[in-house]
């Protein structure tokens, strides 16, 4: 299967591309895991999005968050795969490449995450450490991660 991926502002996505991600967020977000809450919420504007392509079609996103906006420090949010592409590796893929270019882009920081507590050993098999206690996001057990550089 040939992958593609690309890393934009939020002023450089094009029409598509936004409707693309924004549809994924809310389909597995909003429908998927059935969450009601305001997925557009002002920081996408500040932030970089990944986005990782099979073929032509969205497969994985990410969003890159500048430190201050949602931790202290820089932070990965918005991760999903499409059901689509599930069992495939673009979960690994997204992340790998999420922090390749947190990396690039913000240099060798701390990256925090708010990770839903069922996929804790998979960011852990990616050097990500709990920290604190689990805590409820809008009804989903999540807890903070943090991988050093």
């Amino acid at each position: 299967m040939n992958t593609t991926h690309l890393v934009k502002t939020f002023q450089q996505l094009n029409v598509n591309e936004l409707y693309d991600l924004l549809r994924l967020r809310s389909e597995v977000f909003v429908v998927e895991q059935n969450c009601v809450f305001l997925d557009q919420d002002n920081r996408d504007q500040q932030c970089y999005h990944l986005l990782v392509f099979a073929g032509d079609k969205l497969a994985a996103y990410s969003r890159l968050v500048p430190a201050g906006l949602s931790y202290p420090e820089v932070s990965i949010g918005r991760v999903i795969t499409s059901p689509a592409f599930r069992g495939k590796g673009f979960g690994r893929k997204v992340m790998e490449l999420a922090i390749q270019n947190c990396r690039e882009i913000f240099g060798q920081v701390d990256i925090r995450i708010g990770a839903q507590t069922y996929a804790q050993q998979f960011y852990a098999s990616l050097g990500f450490v709990p920290q604190g206690d689990v805590y409820d996001e809008d009804g989903i057990e999540h807890i903070e991660m943090v991988i050093k550089p």
